[in-house]
């Protein structure tokens, strides 16, 4: 897998590189998923704004994570 999603990784580099990940995001009530501002958020800080826990954006990611691995695929 060449991307990874990080914590860090910025909300409008994911929606790039996956963009099925803009509905995950969506799913998960990150409506920042879509609004200009993702590129100055990355997916923790987003996160942590709409209130998800930490296991929660792990869970997130992880789904993320397994979404790009098959798109690889």
């Amino acid at each position: 897998m060449s991307y990874v999603v990080k914590r860090d990784s910025l909300i409008s580099d994911i929606g790039q590189k996956c963009p099925r990940a803009i509905e995950l995001l969506t799913d998960y009530g990150l409506s920042c998923a879509t609004c200009f501002l993702n590129q100055f958020d990355n997916i923790e800080a987003g996160a942590t704004l709409h209130g998800m826990t930490k296991e929660e954006i792990d869970r997130m990611i992880g789904e993320i994570n397994e979404v790009l691995k098959e798109e690889e695929l």
